[in-house]
């Protein structure tokens, strides 16, 4: 789930998903479609608009505000992205997708969803604090603080941000001071 929402960076504007083929191969290389599907230009839009609302689902995970829109658009997206259960001759019970082309691969990747949900993963997935960057990270820390996606470029960018904001503040309330 990481990989694919981090299949392109926003800051540089490098997308891997770019043509309908370069989804099929990125489906196929993760075994989440099978080799001989197809795949048209309407799944890679439809597989963008899933990654999309993904991000921002993810973004709520970082305290950003529940857009009922952004869900309501993930769920359309994701209409006919169906999965059944299926047994295997052992009775080990799974989920495997009800169609064979591109949706397939969308239908596994909300299993894994499923799944993360169920085991307490799913929350600790988040998208980078940073506007410019909302790259998918898995946070670590032990009470589910991270915000950054990297303390060493965006969670260090913000800090130094903010450092210069309070430097600015107070000699801007100086200056009204003096001005009174």
């Amino acid at each position: 789930m990481q990989q694919f929402v981090n299949s392109v960076e926003l800051d540089e504007d490098d997308e891997e998903l770019a043509t309908a083929e370069d989804l099929k191969q990125w489906l196929v290389s993760r075994d989440l479609l099978p080799r001989g599907a197809r795949v048209t230009t309407a799944d890679l839009r439809r597989a963008l608009e899933v990654r999309e609302g993904l991000r921002s689902v993810l973004a709520m995970h970082n305290g950003a505000v529940a857009a009922p829109e952004a869900a309501a658009s993930l769920e359309a997206a994701l209409e006919g992205c169906t999965l059944r259960a299926r047994f295997a001759a052992d009775g080990t019970p799974g989920l495997v997708p009800v169609r064979d082309d591109a949706r397939a691969g969308l239908a596994r990747l909300t299993a894994i969803v499923a799944a993360a949900a169920t085991d307490g993963t799913w929350s600790r997935l988040k998208a980078c604090a940073d506007d410019g960057c909302r790259w998918a990270f898995y946070d670590h820390s032990k009470n589910r603080s991270g915000r950054w996606c990297s303390m060493k470029s965006c969670g260090n960018q913000h800090k130094a941000r903010a450092f210069r904001e309070r430097q600015r503040a107070p000699s801007a309330a100086q200056g009204r001071k003096a001005r009174s």
